[in-house]
């Protein structure tokens, strides 16, 4: 078995957490491979990202809807996706002991969509963003990984967690940690990140709010994900089986051939009175078949 087919069969049968950790990894390698070939051919490669970035600008995201769903995958510094990675990892483990599988590609999804809608908004209404909302662009798990922490310390707030360095914290401090310093940054260099990091931390929470409240936000979503992937399965060939047929005792044997007789008799009498001509194609093709058994 190559490599690649032992990285398919675990991407396969491996768990939500862990397709997620190679959809990032996997979109990282090819993009960061991508950037290399078109710098040793001359081209510029920062074009190329631009297509895969969320950008502020709404005339340009017009052209550019994929983003929304592309940018919260891309990764281009090996720091920030690290970072992001043990983030996702850990506290994707930790959402797992709540949720469900299912429920995890939803939140990350939701989350993602969450940190977009409150960048694009806030960059297209604040004064403050105007002067850089063309140039401005978003990349990046954070918001989704926000959204699962937020969500986890919603719905279990008081379970606690080991930290280097800090020991054992409550959920509910590392996320009221997390959101303090995103609203905190919301007017430094990274304010589309901080403000994306605030926009899944909102969706974290309104997902565990729905949960407690007896309502999955993300069924309907994960139902048209199952719908788009039994598209692409293969269906099994199905085979048609047949009963064998009972064989019939005499008595069924006997009726079956007078009702023949009758039916012969009938049709020659038919035939004598009106002519063959008189006989109807199933009449004929009846009189046919009792004239000559197989």
């Amino acid at each position: 078995m190559t490599f690649f087919t032992e990285l398919h069969s675990s991407f396969r049968q491996g768990s939500m957490l862990r397709k997620l950790l190679y959809l990032n990894i996997g979109v990282f390698i090819v993009v960061r491979l991508g950037m290399i070939i078109l710098k040793l051919c001359a081209l510029d490669s920062i074009e190329w990202i631009s297509y895969l970035e969320l950008p502020a600008n709404l005339h340009t995201l017009a052209l550019r809807p994929w983003t929304l769903a592309s940018y919260m995958f891309l990764h281009i510094d090996f720091l920030h996706i690290l970072f992001n990675m043990l983030c996702l990892f850990g506290f994707g483990q930790l959402f797992l002991h709540c949720f469900s599988q299912k429920q995890l590609l939803g939140i990350y999804i939701f989350g993602g969509i969450g940190g977009a809608l409150v960048y694009v908004v806030a960059f297209n209404i604040f004064p403050f963003f105007i002067p850089i909302k063309d140039i401005s662009v978003l990349l990046g798990a954070s918001a989704s990984i926000m959204a699962i922490i937020v969500a986890v310390a919603t719905y279990s707030p008081n379970f606690e967690v080991p930290l280097l360095l800090i020991g054992r914290v409550k959920l509910k401090y590392v996320a009221i940690f997390a959101v303090g310093i995103s609203m905190l940054g919301i007017a430094s260099d990274n304010a589309g990140g901080e403000l994306a990091h605030l926009g899944g931390a909102l969706t974290g929470f309104w997902f565990a709010r729905r949960i407690h409240m007896g309502k999955d936000v993300t069924k309907q979503f994960n139902q048209l994900i199952n719908k788009i992937i039994t598209l692409f399965e293969r269906k099994p060939k199905s085979f048609k089986v047949t009963k064998p047929s009972r064989s019939k005792n005499d008595m069924e044997y006997r009726q079956e051939r007078r009702k023949n007789e009758d039916e012969l008799n009938r049709i020659l009498d038919k035939v004598k009175r009106s002519g063959y001509g008189s006989l109807t194609t199933e009449e004929k093709k009846s009189l046919f078949d009792r004239s000559n058994p197989s």
